[in-house]
């Protein structure tokens, strides 16, 4: 899922983990491995501290961090929660409907890769600062097209600015909060969860109640958007904690040849099947309970509950999993809940849905754990790197087809018992690669 939303995207060079999840070095004491913040690639090994920066500067800083994470999911479980008005108001395919689930990960791949060399040149925070602007323009411009063409561009411009956000989310953190990055990112992390989940929950009561208009219902999102521009504009000249600056600091990293690394092979199949599943999940799985017969509006309440599942997970999984040499059995556990979520969304969606959704929100928190994983199958930061980079764009690469398939098996068969199908039928290849990727080896080993 999302989580936090909620979220975490990378280029082939750069590695970028999502605030929530620290990696742990395999030699450290357990104590220490669950304090061990990942350096980024841009940031020196001591942070630059905001030493000399005023009280009320940091806390603007703090407040932008929130905001920004408040709205890095909201674009797309609103729509989730309202496509079905969507596609009747744009007399949309289900083909093409499947195409508007997939485009997320593909602009995360894509618009992700740009972030650290626009943050070289203009600095951080006037990239967030145009992200946030990026989204506030995106969610303003499609409800006011009236074609599926501009519907698709004006959604790939919020997630652009999504994208962009997400990547250096982590470098503001290290940059004005070096002594609490722990804290900070956990924060970061609760926030991302919950404008996951509020958009899920509220869009369709805050529709009828605006009148029924699902142009009104996704439009009104660009407020929070357009708040959280504000914070940024005092950074926007403050180029102190560009990442090619501090880049330039860190010695260069041991050649690896990570291709010939089978558990890098199997932790990028993992990361891209969870991400399958987790986008398949924000949206369709509104559709799939109000086509049993659920009302519109608990069917967005019970996406945001699957969303919230990965509030407290977040911090429970990474935390178990680096006191475990070998995290298959997670890699099981959490399989299974998938598999039992999608039996009874096949069987009973209607009669056990809110067990559904608990089930299936239970399933997609394998993201913190492919976190987890990537920074524990490595012995030296920069491994971690390479192997984050690498695992996460071919992992994003495999979940861009998932949501589209979905979209065309639904329209050509009518009905969700072959959707349903496949969803749980790539459940198992995931289990499968879950537990190449966990056993106890290093990619140094194998390169």
């Amino acid at each position: 899922m999302m989580g936090p939303m909620p979220d975490d995207e990378t280029r082939p060079q750069t590695r970028t983990l999502t605030p929530a999840t620290t990696v742990d070095d395999p030699t450290k004491t357990a104590a220490a491995r669950t304090t061990t913040a990942v350096r980024t690639p841009w940031a020196p090994r001591t942070a630059p501290a905001a030493d000399g920066a005023s009280p009320w500067l940091l806390r603007l800083v703090v407040v932008g961090l929130v905001l920004t994470a408040l709205n890095l999911r909201p674009a797309i479980t609103s729509l989730g929660s309202l496509l079905e008005e969507v596609r009747d108001g744009l007399h949309m395919s289900g083909s093409v409907a499947g195409v508007l689930t997939s485009v997320p990960p593909l602009c995360f791949a894509v618009f992700g890769i740009m972030a650290p060399r626009l943050a070289r040149r203009f600095g951080p925070g006037a990239v967030v600062c145009a992200g946030m602007t990026a989204i506030t323009a995106g969610l303003v411009i499609r409800p006011l097209v009236g074609g599926t063409a501009g519907f698709l561009a004006a959604s790939a411009l919020a997630l652009m600015g999504i994208a962009v956000s997400n990547v250096l989310m982590p470098v503001i953190v290290k940059r004005w909060f070096p002594d609490r990055v722990g804290s900070m990112t956990g924060l970061y992390s609760m926030a991302l969860a919950l404008g996951t989940s509020l958009a899920a929950a509220v869009t369709v009561p805050m529709t009828s109640a605006m009148g029924g208009s699902w142009r009104l219902g996704l439009g009104v999102w660009a407020v929070l958007a357009a708040a959280a521009i504000l914070p940024w504009i005092p950074l926007v000249r403050d180029r102190s904690g560009a990442p090619g600056k501090q880049a330039a600091q860190q010695p260069d990293a041991p050649a690896l040849r990570i291709t010939r690394s089978r558990t890098a092979w199997a932790l990028a199949c993992f990361f891209g099947l969870q991400a399958t599943a987790a986008y398949i999940t924000m949206g369709w799985m509104p559709q799939i309970f109000r086509d049993a017969g659920v009302s519109a509006g608990t069917a967005g309440v019970l996406l945001a509950v699957t969303m919230a599942m990965g509030v407290p997970l977040a911090f429970v999984i990474p935390r178990v999993a680096t006191r475990m040499k070998n995290q298959g059995a997670i890699v099981v556990f959490l399989g299974s809940c998938g598999l039992l979520g999608y039996a009874g969304l096949y069987l009973a969606p209607s009669g056990g849905a809110w067990a559904w959704a608990l089930l299936l929100g239970i399933s997609n928190c394998s993201f913190p754990l492919a976190l987890t994983m990537i920074g524990m199958r490595s012995r030296s930061g920069a491994g971690v790197v390479r192997l984050s980079a690498f695992a996460q764009s071919v992992g994003y690469l495999i979940s861009i087809p998932g949501p589209l398939l979905i979209g065309v098996l639904y329209q050509h068969s009518g009905g969700w018992e072959l959707p349903i199908a496949l969803m749980a039928g790539l459940m198992v290849p995931q289990m499968a690669v879950g537990i190449l990727a966990g056993r106890d080896r290093t990619i140094e080993d194998e390169c």
